[in-house]
């Protein structure tokens, strides 16, 4: 028990600190996003659906490269040079740990942001729209690096990428509520955003009342 008492001053300090560094990729991420969609010229032949979804493809196939493939290459290369070529040895650096992790978040929310995109250039009909696509892309691959790098440096400087998920999943709440506002109007918009508003409330809830309920000292 005193072990765990231990760990838990430093642990909210990380916290606290992971919180700051979320903030301030949070402003950078958003001071990116607007310049990108207000400043970049139009899209050309994106009227039509099918040539905004190769396009979107396109987007897809770089952040996958230089995010995804990128961490498998980093992964790979620790292995090639160290113990851990053979992974039943159990040798693990914190060089290679972080990268694993990396990976794996990366993997996840790649999954995330492709659905997130996809849906977001079926609603964006016109090559002004579609440079909300450029920007969320450009948004996530960079968030992704910062995630990457911080996590190198600590753990709570791992929330410079957090904006990359937060835009993940702000577009995909805006596609759920069009989409509910089609098949229901405004009722089915609310519905739908309502509804995943009620989970998040449920998680956050659920974790705050186990936190309040461990034990001290």
């Amino acid at each position: 028990m005193g072990g765990a008492s231990e760990r838990e001053p430093d642990y909210r300090r990380q916290r606290r600190a992971g919180i700051v560094w979320i903030a301030v990729g949070g402003v950078v991420a958003v001071a990116l996003w607007l310049a990108i969609d207000c400043g970049m010229p139009p899209l050309a032949g994106m009227e039509n659906l099918a040539q905004r979804m190769v396009f979107t493809l396109k987007c897809c196939c770089l952040a996958v490269l230089f995010c995804l493939v990128s961490g498998v290459e980093a992964v790979a290369h620790e292995r090639l040079s160290s113990p851990a070529f053979d992974p039943l040895t159990g040798y693990e650096t914190r060089r290679l740990a972080v990268n694993q992790r990396y990976l794996q978040n990366t993997l996840e929310q790649t999954v995330v942001f492709v659905a997130a995109l996809f849906g977001l250039t079926a609603y964006s009909t016109s090559g002004s729209a579609m440079r909300a696509v450029v920007a969320t892309t450009v948004v996530w691959i960079l968030a992704r690096f910062a995630f990457w790098l911080g996590y190198h440096r600590s753990a709570a400087m791992r929330g410079l990428g957090a904006p990359g998920m937060a835009a993940s999943m702000i577009v995909l709440l805006y596609v759920a509520g069009r989409f509910g506002h089609e098949v229901a109007g405004l009722a089915g918009a609310v519905g739908l955003v309502g509804g995943f508003l009620a989970i998040e409330a449920v998680l956050f809830w659920s974790t705050a009342t186990r936190r309040a309920a461990r034990p001290r000292g």
